[in-house]
């Protein structure tokens, strides 16, 4: 694995970070049934392989993540050799004591190569930096990527929210206290 340095963005790096290729292909998409009886209400995730892999865009303008960047959120960048390889932003305005992940991207040449997960660590000591006590990492429900990394760094899945992206798509939420 390369050495990942991470640090705060700096307006000069918005140009490379706008360019990085938001959108990933899957063969996974995580497919919600909702149950409802008298009395009861619930909601089951599955996972379901498609027949052939999709590409899926970012579903934010992300240009417009960077203009929202203010005292209250950070947008840390990680780097391999010199290169930036990827960024994480993070904001601790939309609920309280909480860190929440807006966007997390790596560029498509990096991926795979530990520079994500490292981005979440120094976004939770960031985070814990602020005494946030959770931290939270929302992601369209066809990100098996994220997903998955979300899992390996010890998130539980804590909730969704249908036709929450401007595209309509799922958002599922994992999060983790921060010790």
């Amino acid at each position: 694995m390369p050495q990942v340095e991470i640090r705060p963005a700096a307006i000069a790096d918005f140009p490379v970070l706008v360019n990085i290729d938001h959108g990933y292909k899957t063969h996974y998409v995580w497919q919600i049934d909702l149950h409802q009886d008298e009395g009861q209400l619930g909601a089951t995730f599955r996972e379901i392989r498609l027949p052939r892999p999709v590409r899926v865009e970012f579903p934010r303008p992300y240009p417009e993540l960077f203009a929202q960047a203010g005292p209250e959120s950070v947008i840390l960048v990680g780097s391999c050799e010199g290169q930036l390889a990827g960024y994480i932003h993070i904001s601790t305005e939309l609920a309280p004591t909480t860190a929440w992940v807006l966007a997390l991207a790596v560029a498509e040449d990096r991926r795979r190569q530990g520079i994500a997960r490292a981005m979440v660590v120094a976004g939770q000591d960031w985070a814990r930096s602020r005494r946030m006590r959770r931290m939270v990492l929302e992601m369209q429900s066809k990100n098996l990527p994220a997903i998955r990394l979300a899992q390996k760094l010890g998130y539980e899945f804590s909730g969704y929210n249908d036709h929450y992206f401007s595209n309509q798509d799922i958002a599922l939420f994992f999060s983790q206290y921060l010790r």
